[in-house]
């Protein structure tokens, strides 16, 4: 029997970096929904598979998990639709709820994407997220490195980023340092512009469960060319520094007395990094259906990136420290 994946949105993130992955693999059957059909249409001719005119029909053909590739302003509603109607699986991109758009992120989305994931339990839904950049090869290879050294634990983390990479960021630092306890954040006076995003700039100093602190700023000013990200992960025996998308990875290894640099093959762009991240997380989320395992990034690691965005925008509203956990419980 194939595995029935439905495909709710078809824009471009869809078409170019899930449908073409999911449409070579053999035992994959797909099946789209987009508010415009005609771009459903569209991807069904260029990939092959079938097109539904609503959430309704694109259910009743039963699939076995659908990708909720909508735009993040109108990702709760669809969410919640499809819960609904009894689809059994659900793979969000990122960010979970963002109604007003990613860098615009309100205590309110956390509160939605709580509500949505409520839901999904109540009825037996499994919900999984895409966060593709915990599948670099650099971060890969960035994780491999802090589970098999003597590098002890965190204890400190900083991070510069662009919006457009912000909600993955977020989600990095939890993935290497664990869960944000308190914080505290500001914004700055105006309104910067790149990749269609416009929006103040925000820097936030967090304190981690292990008792490690950090620093965070978010903001859309960075020159596209540049490095997106960059995130310094020190241990108390070692440091990690994660560099844009391709960029190079330094090891400073304390235990082992090494001081390195890990390069990629230069015959790739960052944006074969972006589309390849892709993959091995679609291949990852198969495996798991194939294998009746739980996903390997769960829905409740988009509503702890929420959580994050939610305390750091009630901090800045009220100035004040807030404590996460407490204020913002999952």
């Amino acid at each position: 029997m194939p595995l029935k994946i439905a495909i709710a949105g078809t824009g471009n993130v869809a078409t170019q970096n899930y449908i073409p992955y999911l449409a070579a693999q053999p035992d994959v059957a797909l099946a789209y929904y987009n508010r415009t059909e005609e771009k459903a249409v569209k991807a069904a001719s260029e990939f092959g598979g079938e097109v539904f005119p609503s959430l309704e029909a694109l259910a009743d053909w039963k699939p076995d998990s659908a990708l909720v590739l909508t735009s993040e302003t109108c990702r709760y509603e669809v969410g919640m639709a499809l819960v609904d109607l009894g689809v059994p699986r659900l793979f969000f991109e990122k960010p979970l709820v963002a109604c007003r758009g990613q860098a615009h992120v309100s205590e309110d989305d956390f509160f939605k994407g709580k509500a949505l994931l409520g839901r999904a339990e109540e009825r037996g839904c499994e919900t999984a997220m895409v966060f593709n950049y915990r599948f670099f090869e650099q971060s890969m290879a960035a994780k491999h490195i802090a589970a098999t050294r003597e590098f002890g634990d965190v204890i400190n983390v900083t991070a510069l980023v662009h919006y457009a990479c912000w909600s993955h960021c977020i989600d990095l630092i939890h993935h290497f340092a664990g869960s944000v306890t308190e914080i505290v954040a500001l914004t700055g006076l105006e309104a910067r512009q790149g990749a269609g995003i416009d929006a103040a700039d925000v820097t936030a100093a967090v304190l981690l469960q292990n008792g490690a602190v950090g620093t965070l700023i978010g903001t859309a000013g960075l020159t596209w060319q540049h490095p997106l990200y960059e995130m310094m992960l020190t241990f108390e025996k070692g440091r990690i520094h994660l560099r844009d998308l391709d960029g190079d990875l330094e090891i400073l290894d304390g235990a082992g007395q090494h001081h390195e640099t890990r390069s990629l093959v230069r015959n790739t762009s960052r944006w074969d990094q972006y589309r390849a991240s892709f993959k091995k997380s679609l291949q990852a989320y198969l495996d798991a259906l194939r294998s009746g395992q739980a996903p390997p990034v769960p829905g409740i690691d988009g509503l702890r990136e929420l959580q994050v965005e939610a305390a750091l925008r009630r901090s800045i509203a009220q100035r004040r420290p807030v404590l996460v956990q407490e204020e913002f419980s999952l």
